[in-house]
């Protein structure tokens, strides 16, 4: 196996430091963090082994992990023009991206505004619209308070790494603020995504599977592969799956991700 030791520092984007780990070599893959969460718990089981065959730069966004906050609001917009300065900081043009829940929607923005870095997108519990939670979820996370995830691994991950660790509650009305103000992406911009795209969702995810097939339409899927050709997007349930347990499946997600990323980009149908 690889020797998977990270090379680690901050870039300093936007008037941020953000953090950034490089394990591997080989075609880069970046890796973008659940809201909350950091390297660790989005990605602690699965990054060892997707480093293997892979370049993997992990960054974590404003207020997440070693990343320190700024005075200035959390948006997925701000997310994604970070995460594509400080791939050019570290002289990457072009990446494959896999990004989780909050994550999944910056690689989305950053594939419909800078075209030209994603090569191939891994989108795990992403959403384009707000009607794509299910109902009443967006309403309970408002009424969520810091001193109730106390002890949970992302607390836990936040009070070892974070810069100032009794910022927590802060990191909450963060992405509390955030959640409440998200915009939504046409559908015809979704349409006209270049990336192939790896859609992959929980059976019991936050996202409803109904509209998770409405994106995969999109995206070109939802025809008979016999006779039409396969897309050049793909589209994974896994079975006993929620939105907090999707990232612990590596079971699954090493089965799907590398060969969906190893494929030709010419494999497959528009």
């Amino acid at each position: 196996m690889r020797d998977t030791a990270p090379r680690t520092g901050y870039a300093p984007v936007n008037g941020l430091e953000m953090y950034y780990e490089i394990h591997g070599a080989g075609r880069p893959l970046v890796l973008l963090n659940g809201s909350l969460s950091a390297t660790g718990t989005s990605f602690g089981r699965l990054l060892p082994a997707l480093a293997e065959t892979r370049r993997v730069i992990s960054l974590e966004q404003q207020a997440h992990g070693h990343t320190a906050d700024v005075d200035r609001p959390l948006t997925i917009s701000q997310m994604a023009d970070d995460s594509v300065a400080a791939l050019r900081q570290l002289g990457i043009e072009e990446a494959d991206f896999f990004g989780y829940s909050l994550g999944a929607g910056v690689a989305l923005e950053i594939a419909l505004r800078y075209p030209d870095v994603a090569r191939k997108l891994v989108l795990a519990s992403v959403t384009y619209n707000r009607e794509e939670f299910h109902p009443g979820l967006l309403e309970g996370i408002e009424g969520l308070r810091p001193e109730q995830m106390v002890g949970t691994p992302w607390q836990e991950e936040y009070a070892r790494i974070a810069p100032r660790p009794e910022d927590w509650p802060k990191l909450v009305a963060r992405v509390k603020e955030l959640d409440r103000n998200l915009q939504d992406w046409p559908a015809e911009a979704v349409r006209s995504l270049r990336a192939p795209v790896l859609l992959i969702i929980g059976d019991s995810d936050i996202v409803r599977p109904e509209h998770a097939v409405e994106m995969f339409r999109l995206l070109g899927g939802g025809v008979a592969g016999d006779s039409a050709g396969l897309p050049r997007s793909q589209f994974a349930v896994l079975p006993g799956t929620t939105h907090v347990s999707l990232v612990e499946r590596a079971d699954l997600l090493l089965a799907i991700i590398p060969p969906f990323l190893d494929a030709p980009l010419a494999a497959g149908k528009a």
